[in-house]
């Protein structure tokens, strides 16, 4: 494969998106930098490795990750001042979103470094691209904490953004944020399971998060991979704009009324539908969806 070297400026840090699967969807872009550039950043120089491997490219790599970053953008850093062109990957789609980078950039920007962004894939962009969940807004919350107390925090204090949410998720904690978001969303909140995308056994499924909780419960082929979870956001005409809030409320109502008079209640306090509300109580109290 040639490449055209000429298009790699000495002193500048490239910020280049590699494949998050399918090793087609590298730039031809990409390639020319990583085989022209003098050194090459990289999370984890093994997995790279392969890539690398795969394209003939021999550029020389050096580990950049979460636990050395600080101390080594520093050194980084200099070899830009003096000159060499670094490229700086990620294990797989773009750099910086939920992986490391973030400090070199910061660092070389700081000191008028010239950072050239050479895009490419991206699970985010693409998971949304595909959900069918509106796209014109969003937001990217990353990765969610790994304690559930914290977890919950954070879905409850965006339970009625507008905006389509984004996340990704490690797999081993897949169920149990799903079950938090059945929790703080109700079981009927739209959610989008991306796993897997552009790789073998890539999956897209949309359900009521209730739903898709025992569909992946069920299939423990679904708990494997990289997932991207996208949730749709309260609209106006969805009959209960304030859904998350009342959902809450007739929690705390159910705790001490019958079913019938919590949601009666609850529908008052918040404007919404009384009808909806009796039918989530009864699934919560494990009564079924008849009533």
């Amino acid at each position: 494969m040639s490449m055209n070297e000429s298009t790699v400026q000495a002193g500048t840090l490239y910020v280049v998106a590699t494949p998050i699967g399918n090793l087609g969807d590298i730039t031809q872009r990409a390639l020319q930098v990583l085989a022209g550039g003098d050194v090459i950043v990289a999370e984890d120089t093994r997995h790279s490795g392969r890539l690398l491997h795969q394209f003939q490219i021999d550029t020389p790599t050096i580990a950049l990750h979460e636990h050395n970053e600080r101390h080594r953008a520093p050194q980084i850093v200099e070899r830009l001042q003096k000159g060499e062109s670094v490229a700086l990957i990620s294990d797989a789609g773009t750099p910086l979103v939920s992986d490391p980078g973030f400090h070199l950039v910061r660092l070389a920007r700081e000191v008028d470094i010239k950072v050239v962004p050479v895009p490419g894939a991206s699970a985010m962009l693409a998971a949304l691209s595909v959900s069918g969940l509106p796209s014109d807004r969003f937001i990217f919350e990353g990765f969610l904490s790994s304690k559930s107390g914290a977890r919950k925090k954070r879905l409850e204090a965006i339970a009625t953004e507008p905006r389509t949410l984004i996340f990704y998720e490690a797999p081993h904690r897949l169920l149990d944020t799903l079950a938090d978001m059945v929790d703080i969303f109700g079981v009927d909140r739209r959610v989008v399971l991306a796993r897997e995308l552009t790789k073998t056994f890539e999956t897209i499924k949309g359900d009521g998060v209730g739903n898709l909780l025992e569909w992946v419960r069920s299939d423990t082929d679904q708990q494997k991979g990289e997932m991207v979870l996208l949730v749709k956001g309260v609209t106006s005409d969805s009959g209960m704009a304030n859904d998350a809030e009342a959902q809450r409320i007739l929690k705390l109502l159910l705790e001490e009324l019958p079913l019938s008079q919590a949601s009666a209640l609850a529908a008052k306090i918040t404007g919404s539908r009384k009808k909806p509300l009796y039918q989530l109580g009864l699934r919560l109290a494990g009564q079924g969806d008849d009533d």
